[in-house]
């Protein structure tokens, strides 16, 4: 009897892996999560793995009336589902980009985006014990976590508290009570500003406190923190356990750099803003920035080399306002500068002559190509 080969019966599946740059992916799903929350699925058609760490975001490349845009959103999707990956976002009044992907984005539709990237991540940070905070639509990177962990049969004890405005803003509602009655090691609480008229509601009212902490996880000072929401809420989070006494190098929280206001000034008050800086380079030495278009202007070394474009009318794309994402890249022909990435630039490109723009700064004349 002849030796049984199982590679005879084996064909090979030839599977790409995403890595950080620039992907095609084509919508393939949208879900309605609450009344201005909706999920949007991505793949590709050629079979790839969307491997990520959980909590990481990517960005979106977008076109909206005639303009490139680019916004970062968290991948709110599990990596344990590697074919596909999704990102949750809150239609945001005002938003330009919230609302044109709730909008127009259907699926079949193709985007470009850039990534994963980010540090605000599980795996980076491993633990036995976790604590998973969040609010509104910062739920995100945590519910990525807490997928991640479902999914692959982790026995990480995960406490997972999560504030919303009311019952009906709950993100994930019944995907969170499935897992919570799966699964003993993942204890959901939530916590609901109000409620509305007609809403019955059991959980805990108002805004997480030091008492309401000590319900939900009594043994926090023990656990790995997680946080995201918004920036109110975060900075409450931090004061609150920094008043506590926690060991704050356990704790991690999801932070976007801020769009600085001159981006959303006018382009009057943007000449206005030029205009004073140029009276106030006038009894400094200056240096002198030039872009291919012809645009320049003189700066006090040390400006951020982004916020100088802006100044004389040059808009350079951004996102993250950190240096992940990789949004703002411009390339330097000549000159000096500083630049402090946090990953979003291969050393590679940085040999070509690439730059992030939001964390640069200016070192003496520089000519930019873009």
């Amino acid at each position: 009897m002849s030796e049984f080969n199982t590679a005879e019966f084996l064909n090979p599946v030839r599977t790409q892996t995403w890595s950080n740059g620039r992907h095609l992916v084509r919508c393939v799903k949208v879900i309605q999560e609450t009344h201005d929350v909706c999920t949007f699925t991505f793949g590709v058609s050629q079979p790839m793995l969307f491997f990520f760490k959980p909590g990481q975001f990517v960005t979106l490349e977008l076109e909206i009336d005639g303009e490139r845009v680019m916004r970062s959103y968290t991948i709110s999707s599990s990596p344990s589902i590697p074919y596909s990956f999704s990102i949750t976002v809150k239609r945001v009044k005002g938003g330009v980009v919230s609302n044109w992907l709730h909008d127009n984005l259907k699926s079949g539709d193709q985007i470009a985006v850039h990534g994963p990237v980010g540090p605000f991540n599980c795996m980076d940070f491993p633990a036995d014990k976790v604590l998973l905070l969040s609010g509104g639509v910062g739920i995100t990177p945590v519910m990525s976590m807490a997928r991640w962990w479902f999914d692959t049969d982790s026995e990480v004890d995960m406490v997972f508290a999560h504030s919303a405005r009311t019952p009906g803003d709950i993100i994930y509602a019944r995907e969170l009570e499935y897992m919570s009655s799966r699964i003993d090691n993942f204890k959901l609480h939530m916590i609901c500003e109000r409620n509305e008229i007609g809403q019955a509601w059991g959980g805990y009212r108002g805004y997480l406190n030091e008492t309401m902490l000590q319900l939900i996880a009594p043994d926090f000072m023990q656990r790995e923190v997680f946080c995201c929401g918004p920036a109110v809420y975060m900075d409450a989070v931090r004061k609150m356990l920094e008043g506590l006494g926690f060991d704050m190098s356990r704790y991690h929280e999801e932070s976007f750099g801020e769009t600085p206001a001159k981006d959303v000034r006018n382009a009057e008050t943007h000449a206005d803003q030029a205009e004073e800086a140029a009276e106030a380079a006038d009894s400094a030495d200056t240096v002198k920035v030039t872009f291919s278009n012809g645009n320049s202007i003189s700066v006090i070394p040390g400006t951020n080399l982004n916020e100088a474009a802006l100044d004389v009318g040059v808009k350079i794309s951004k996102a993250c306002g950190m240096g992940i994402c990789g949004a703002c890249k411009v390339k330097v022909s000549s000159g000096d500068f500083e630049m402090e990435h946090n990953g979003g630039i291969t050393e590679e490109e940085i040999a070509e002559g690439y730059v992030l723009s939001c964390c640069t700064s200016v070192k003496s004349d520089l000519q930019i190509d873009y």
